[in-house]
């Protein structure tokens, strides 16, 4: 039973990443414009992400560094310098979109001011980052998501056509730019850099061990693949519910609606909880991430178990802080995280690389360096991540952020 529960580190850590407020949007809009054609991304981008966060679990399990702490070590002053303050901005941003989605969520629940449930949720993330323990925000946030399983189960209820299901998971070469603006924002947010953050240092939060190898390989494995099942459940719902319709879901409300459609008052219900759970642990993810990387960089000591945490604490308390002030100015949540998604490959390279340095490093890893297979998928996907991080901003501005 233990070990069923450690497994909440890669649920939490899988759908805060995979379904956090940009991605619950960005993927049903996929299926909204091009039905199930862009089914064959989901699987690119959770392949990758299981690749890598199996890495670094085992990184931090046998090598005792989580994923700033090879930064540091690997990176000159000035490139591990650049990469810290990119991580920093990016998640930042990303913060403040996830802050803004609770308070979207909340308003969608309870129907109220935009602008209050925005406060109210900061002060409720706030609390629960001080007050819970890490097993407990990971048992919480991650179960609680799961509630966005409806969307698999409203997949299912209508009954797809399974041809069709099997053609979307075969790449169609295609010209137009908001296709592969969508394709590539699709791989991308499978790939969000504080996911491996917020992961490898949850695992050193946790004290793995080698005896903990077999718990990340299915963290990596269940968690990450649970959060690709969902991100298809979303898609699929979207393809068969507002594709025929013509409808553009830009908004949080509308992405409810797909399980509405199918189980009524009790998906739509059923939608906004696990919204609401998904995006409260995607804002918790970043806000620590924020403070692991800062700290990590610095040199000073970081987690809940710290015996001297006060650094690491007032910089999550400053984030937290700093992401309510973005969207309390009015900006869209939604709008924000969607660019926040494709700008993000531009830390990819610099974020992952270390990683695969040190898990494919004899001397540091032993018997648990990276075999033939984790070699091999690791470089391509890290060369897959080298041409995103070209592609990702050119198709941005070229399609206006997929407005074509």
């Amino acid at each position: 039973m233990r070990k069923i529960f450690e497994i909440a580190l890669g649920i939490i850590a899988a759908i805060g990443g995979f379904v956090d407020i940009g991605d619950l949007v960005f993927n049903t809009q996929a299926g909204a414009r091009f039905g199930y054609q862009l089914l064959w991304a989901v699987p690119v981008g959770v392949l990758g992400i299981m690749v890598f966060a199996e890495m670094s679990g085992r990184v931090a399990a046998i090598a005792k560094k989580a994923n700033f702490e090879l930064v540091r070590e690997r990176y000159g002053p000035r490139l591990a310098l650049v990469t810290l303050v990119a991580s920093l901005v990016l998640t930042f941003l990303t913060l403040a979109a996830e802050i803004g989605g609770v308070g979207l969520a909340f308003t969608l629940l309870f129907d109220g001011p935009e602008q209050t449930f925005m406060f109210i949720g900061a002060i409720l993330l706030g609390a629960a980052c001080w007050k819970l323990s890490f097993g407990a925000i990971e048992r919480i946030f991650g179960y609680g998501g799961l509630a966005l399983l409806v969307y698999v189960a409203a997949a299912l209820h209508f009954r797809p056509d399974w041809g069709d299901i099997g053609r979307g998971f075969v790449p169609d070469v295609q010209d137009a730019t908001v296709y592969w603006y969508f394709a590539v924002g699709l791989v991308a947010a499978a790939f969000m850099p504080y996911e491996i953050y917020f992961y490898s240092s949850g695992a050193r939060e946790e004290g793995w061990e080698e005896k903990d190898l077999g718990v990340n390989r299915a963290n990596a494995i269940i968690g990450y693949g649970l959060g690709g099942l969902l991100s298809v459940g979303l898609l699929v719902t979207a393809a068969q519910v507002f594709n025929p319709a013509g409808v553009d879901p830009g908004h949080l409300g509308t992405v409810a609606l797909g399980a509405q459609a199918a189980y009524g008052e009790t998906g739509l219900l059923l939608a906004l909880l696990g919204i609401l759970f998904a995006i409260g642990g995607a804002a918790i993810d970043t806000c620590f991430s924020f403070a692991y990387n800062l700290a990590q960089y610095m040199g000073w000591q970081w987690g809940k178990k710290a015996d001297d945490p006060r650094r690491w604490t007032m910089s999550w308390m400053a984030a937290m802080v700093g992401g309510y002030a973005v969207v309390a100015t009015g900006i869209d949540p939604v709008e924000l995280t969607e660019y926040a998604v494709v700008l993000s490959v531009v830390a990819l390279p610099l974020t992952y690389l270390p990683v695969l340095l040190v898990a494919g490093d004899r001397e540091v890893m032993g018997d648990h360096v990276n075999g033939v297979l984790a070699r091999t998928l690791g470089w391509a996907y890290f060369g897959l991540i080298c041409v995103l991080t070209v592609a990702a901003p050119i198709l941005l501005f070229a399609t206006n952020g997929g407005g074509g």
